[in-house]
């Protein structure tokens, strides 16, 4: 109960937020903006640089223990993520419009594919990762305020929303402050594990393993599951391409730029985790930046650390706000059932779209669990992206968009190599994760029960 009045004074600054927000922009000149590559590019790292990073070390260290097979996974996610940058580049390019796979496999394969797509980023693609990023805040810091983490994780979402509700030059502004932060602070963690004295013991065993008998185990394949969570993102840029100046251009630079950045900081980030803590200490945990933090600081420095990275998880709940509303409108102007929310406001910024992606976020912190949410979302994720890196294929044989098109290097073989991780990671999720595998598909399910409906409904008025 004693939570309420500090509640309603944070709904209350909310509210005045907006009213002065409303009042300034009433006298600002109309239209709209559009972003250049470095924005682009921030969103990028903001995505990528979030929940994972910090969380799933702990989840790797709870099956085994040597470096050499942790660290391969970083490489092999950083790997499938750059050839999945390369592919999406060159797709965004040849077929640009705003909306990511909603838009792509549509055009490529059929629209009722496209719509089972768009279904999956608003009902659990974005809204999911938005939520998994806000739990993570809440583990975070709920030892160090009288909040519940479900309470903290909310609100980080709410205010996130209410800042993206106003203008393009404001998201950008905002978008970019906190990526910059973002990668500072992940630098300075890993200059900060290599160069302090190492824990002793501590989890970094290069020694004494059989890296082909881990690397074979069931529980090998279930940690790049994580890993491949780890570095989505990469393909953020892709879903707002009427947004960014001379697309064409700027956004392939976004995409690699981005992706690249962060493949490198996340493994050397891993390493600098590893130098600074015991094995014992990091298992299970999912708040492995803090502990870390807290060893490498004292009790102080790791619980300052511990908001820095809150505010950094921020940064990648804000990305996916702004990229998920967007994915939501295209679909909703080409669909009916979903007309309410392809609205904008009077400076173009998508603002029903983006409060639906927010109350799904926050229903989802509420009622599901970390890991639940985590290979939920990933399993139908998956099948679109490999859905949409086959697309690349036809495309290039029926010669869609050949004047504008970005030409991905090596072709086909960074595709197959994105394929065959992300099939394997598929077909391992239906065997060994039924349950969440079940839900994902139930849920595409709804989805084209949906599409049908609406179909009828237009048949049933002609």
């Amino acid at each position: 109960m004693n939570n309420y009045p500090i509640s309603y004074l944070l709904l209350g600054l909310c509210s005045l937020r907006y009213f002065i927000f409303k009042f300034r922009l009433s006298f600002m000149p109309q239209g709209q903006a559009k972003i250049g590559k470095v924005t682009a590019a921030a969103i990028v790292v903001a995505n990528m640089v979030g929940t994972g990073a910090f969380t799933i070390l702990g989840f790797q260290l709870s099956h085994y223990s040597g470096t050499w097979a942790i660290m391969l996974l970083w490489v092999i996610g950083g790997v499938v993520a750059i050839t999945g940058a390369f592919t999406y580049a060159e797709i965004a390019t040849r077929l640009p419009r705003s909306g990511g796979e909603y838009h792509f496999l549509s055009e490529i394969y059929h629209p009722f594919l496209g719509y089972l797509s768009g279904w999956v980023s608003i009902t659990v693609g974005f809204a999911a990762s938005i939520s998994l990023a806000a739990m993570a805040i809440g583990s975070y810091i709920e030892h160090f305020l009288p909040f519940s983490g479900r309470l903290i994780a909310s609100f980080s979402i709410l205010i996130v929303a209410s800042v993206h509700s106003f203008d393009l030059k404001q998201s950008s502004r905002f978008q970019n402050i906190l990526t910059t932060f973002k990668v500072i602070l992940v630098i300075v963690l890993i200059v900060a594990g290599f160069i302090l004295l190492p824990s002793e013991p501590n989890a970094l065993q290069w020694r004494g393993i059989h890296i082909w008998d881990t690397i074979t185990q069931p529980t090998y394949v279930v940690s790049l599951v994580y890993v491949i969570y780890a570095f989505s993102g990469w393909n953020a840029a892709a879903y707002i391409t009427d947004e960014i100046e001379d697309a064409p251009r700027n956004l392939p630079k976004a995409l690699l730029w981005g992706t690249s950045l962060v493949s490198i900081l996340f493994i050397l980030l891993q390493l600098a985790f590893l130098r600074q803590a015991p094995i014992e200490a990091l298992q299970s945990k999912v708040e492995v930046g803090q502990v870390v933090a807290s060893l490498m600081f004292g009790e102080t420095g790791g619980q300052v650390i511990s908001f820095l990275i809150a505010g950094l998880l921020i940064a990648g709940i804000s990305a996916m706000i702004w990229v998920g509303s967007r994915v939501t409108r295209t679909m909703a102007q080409d669909h009916e059932m979903w007309q309410y929310f392809s609205g904008d406001n009077r400076r173009g910024i998508p603002v029903r779209a983006l409060w639906l992606q927010a109350g799904i976020s926050v229903f989802l912190v509420l009622t599901s669990s970390f890991e639940q949410v985590l290979i939920y979302s990933g399993f139908v994720l998956q099948l679109f992206t490999i859905l949409t890196v086959f697309g690349l294929f036809k495309l290039r044989k029926n010669k869609t968009g050949e004047a504008e098109a970005f030409k991905s290097p090596l072709f086909p073989w960074l595709q197959i190599i994105f394929l065959v991780f992300n099939i394997l990671i598929l077909v391992y999720l239906l065997i060994e994760k039924p349950y969440e595998s079940s839900l994902g598909l139930l849920n595409l399910l709804a989805g084209a029960i949906s599409y049908f409906w609406e179909k009828w409904r237009i048949i049933g008025t002609d």
